[in-house]
C-alpha cells in the first residue's frame, strides 16, 4: 500500500466503501474503520493495519493544511 486509493481498496475488501464526498471526513472514518476491523482481528497483518494507518495520517494532515491554506488565501 502506497496511496489513499490503495488503502480505500484494502478496506473495500473487508466490506467499507467510502460514500463521503468530504475528502477530510472519509479519511476519518476510514481510521475508525480500519482500528474497528484491526481490534476485531480482521487485519491479521499488523504491517498492513500499521502501513494504512500511516497513509491515512499523512492523508489526512496534508488535506487539513491545504483547507488551512485555502482559507487563509481567499479571505476578504
Amino acid at each position: 500500500m502506497k496511496t489513499l486509493y490503495d488503502v480505500q481498496e484494502f478496506l473495500k475488501k473487508h466490506g467499507y466503501i467510502n460514500l463521503f464526498s468530504n475528502r477530510l471526513d472519509a479519511i476519518f472514518f476510514m481510521a475508525q474503520e480500519l482500528k474497528t476491523l484491526y481490534d476485531a482481528g480482521l487485519i491479521p497483518d499488523q504491517n498492513d493495519y500499521f502501513t494504512a494507518d500511516l497513509i491515512l495520517r499523512r492523508e489526512h494532515r496534508l488535506e487539513s493544511e491545504k483547507k488551512t491554506y485555502d482559507e487563509k488565501n481567499h479571505r476578504d
